[in-house]
């Protein structure tokens, strides 16, 4: 009772925490007073339809003097964003009506592309003070509240009827709305939102001039809202002109809360009552397994402990019969050390960083730091892996320990890194920045091998000397022969049978967390993504006890890598999931789109596959040693 009530007060704090828009800012709030200079900067164009990143001035947009790139961090660029500076610049609470920033021509090579960007439905990303720019929409459910959507689009087409030449415009003048708070006291204001209305404008002028431009649909008269003016067309050997205007707006919104209308962007918002309610579906199944499982286990070994005679003795069936087998090391047992040293590394890194981001460390305010965060975790995770992967190989009576190590520090990574070369070489080919730079490259492998290799050494050297685990009970020289099994006792049917349950638990939440991934959405709700994964880890420990319980009653000893498998094939069902997500949610028609997509999910599926397996291992590792060890063997 004192359990459950502990968990259930726990359950209730995390769902506060998670509900609440707590979380740390990513920067430390900025005063701005009546003058200061605001800049806007430029970050990649990206689509849902591609996945496929690009640089900003990949098109043809004004550009300034210099274009000077933002220092940028390790998960910034492994994300593809690319940061830089802009034309657009303002003066803090000084409006500008109509401000012509520059004059290109297209030429046939710049047509195509933003022909191209028009067709895929690529969006342009700002950002004002560490706020990205949003552009306010209609409401599908007719609902009162903002609702936003992320970037503005490049453009737009005109789809004629009956004809293959269909008309392109292009959103060349940006009206801007910034948001700020008041200091009360003081003269000071806080950028609290940044917003922005595109419109597709033909502007017109009688001659151009550089530094003093005047464009008579553009000056400080005029006010220009979409569909008040003739639209910009995208044509070869086409002057467009670029041009914007700022309204600055009070707010009553303070600067801890900014992020605010950024984090309720989705369409598509999280029905509190059915996921909890599927989540006490799977909290319920589990106690009630666990009850049933203790309850007999406990008769099994009272009934067990009270055979006194040897006749009694010699008329044993179930787990018991098979105790001078049960700890026989496993076939392949240096791949299953090497895969549980991997899982713990795995599960360490997934706990700390879950705890960082429910304190709000990782909010995505603190843009790349979710990413940056996990891979430098994982690399200081190695010491645990060599650590656990050590130990157990010296209780497989295992004695080159060093080859073991080395097996456990390079062949997750070298899987992982290996896919990720070849899509990272497909996203060069398409010359799009989410390509991971040769000095990003570089800095990986540096990590790798110059820290995490060292780690995984260092913690396989401290577990090798440690003295090896005890086995509860003899195994015996001579294997025993297993009997025929039944049906639903062969190891692909509870293999994949066992999958299911674990998956049931997180695979609500799944759908959450690649609609943030692949439909560029934030995803912020850590506190119920920690109970989410508290009920993977209860519901990939009970389903492997119970049906190692179920196989051992069987007269089936080979347990270790059933064990791994069982609750790792949780993670066929997650890519499954993933393949079916894709044709149902996304549009994405690229083949190059395509392959990122699956090879990026087949390692997400690899990592869910190692993170799951351990759990149930371990699991299981603990049940039977504990029900051997309280029964009296002779």
């Amino acid at each position: 009772m004192a359990t459950a009530a502990a968990f259930s007060l726990l359950l209730f704090l995390l769902l506060v925490a998670s509900s609440s828009a707590f979380y740390l800012p990513g920067v430390a709030p900025r005063d701005f007073v009546k003058g200061d200079e605001l800049q806007v900067k430029v970050n990649k164009l990206s689509s849902t339809k591609t996945q496929l990143p690009y640089n900003y001035y990949f098109l043809d947009y004004c550009k300034p003097a210099k274009i000077l790139n933002s220092a940028e961090n390790l998960g910034e660029v492994l994300r593809g964003d690319r940061i830089e500076n802009s034309i657009y610049t303002f003066k803090m609470r000084t409006d500008e009506t109509c401000k012509v920033a520059c004059r290109t021509k297209l030429t046939k090579e710049t047509e195509k592309n933003f022909k191209e960007k028009i067709d895929d439905e690529y969006r342009v990303n700002m950002i004002l003070d560490n706020l990205p720019v949003a552009v306010p929409r209609q409401s599908r459910d007719g609902s009162q509240l903002p609702s936003y959507e992320h970037g503005f689009r490049v453009g737009y087409k005109d789809i004629l009827t009956g004809s293959k030449d269909n008309k392109y415009y292009i959103n060349n003048h940006l009206s801007f709305k910034v948001l700020y708070h008041m200091d009360p006291e003081t003269d000071d204001a806080r950028i609290v939102g940044f917003e922005v209305i595109p419109s597709s404008v033909h502007h017109e002028y009688s001659e151009w001039d550089d530094k003093n431009p005047r464009v008579t649909t553009c000056n400080p008269n005029t006010k220009i809202s979409p569909g008040s003016n003739a639209p910009q067309e995208v044509a070869a050997d086409a002057y467009i002109v670029f041009s914007y205007d700022v309204t600055f707006q009070p707010s009553d919104v303070k600067w801890a809360s900014r992020w605010d209308t950024y984090l309720l962007m989705n369409d598509d918002q999280i029905h509190w009552f059915s996921i909890i309610n599927s989540l006490m579906i799977v909290l319920f199944l589990s106690g009630m397994v666990a009850m049933i499982m203790m309850r007999t286990l406990y008769k099994d070994i009272a009934n067990y402990n009270q055979l006194d005679t040897q006749e009694e003795a010699q008329e044993e069936t179930g787990w018991k019969l098979v105790h001078g087998d049960v700890f026989r090391p496993p076939t392949n047992s240096d791949l299953l050390c090497v895969f549980v040293g991997t899982g713990v590394q795995f599960f360490l890194m997934a706990v700390v960083t879950m705890i960082f981001a429910l304190l709000g460390f990782l909010s995505p305010s603190n843009r790349g730091g979710l990413m940056t965060a996990m891979v430098l975790l994982w690399v200081f995770m190695g010491l645990f892996a060599g650590y656990s992967s050590a130990r157990l190989f010296k209780m497989f009576k295992g004695t080159e320990w060093k080859k073991i190590t080395l097996k456990t520090a390079l062949m997750f990574p070298a899987i992982v890194f290996s896919i990720f070369f070849v899509l990272n070489a497909l996203i060069w080919g398409e010359k799009s920045s989410g390509a991971v730079p040769f000095g990003t490259m570089f800095a990986l492998v540096f990590l790798w091998f110059g820290i995490s290799v060292p780690l995984v050494f260092a913690g396989s050297f401290l577990g090798f000397k440690k003295p090896p685990v005890e086995d509860p009970v003899k195994t015996n020289k001579i294997p025993r022969q297993i009997p025929e099994q039944a049906w639903y006792m062969q190891p692909a049917f509870s293999i994949l049978i066992g999958g299911i349950l674990p998956f049931g638990a997180v695979f609500i939440e799944l759908f959450f967390i690649l609609t943030s991934i692949w439909l560029n959405q934030f995803y912020y709700i850590f506190g119920f993504l920690f109970i989410v994964f508290v009920i993977l880890l209860v519901t990939c420990a009970e389903i492997t006890i119970v049906l190692c319980y179920f196989q051992l009653c069987s007269e089936d000893y080979h347990w270790w890598w059933r064990a791994y498998l069982t609750a790792g094939s949780s993670a066929l069902y997650l890519f499954l999931y993933a393949a079916f997500y894709f044709f149902t949610k996304l549009e994405i028609t690229k083949v190059v789109s395509g392959i990122l997509y699956f090879g990026y999910m087949l390692i997400g599926s690899f990592a869910f596959f190692v993170l799951t397996g351990t759990i149930g291992f371990y699991a299981c590792f603990w049940f039977v040693r504990k029900i051997y060890s309280s029964v009296k063997i002779d």
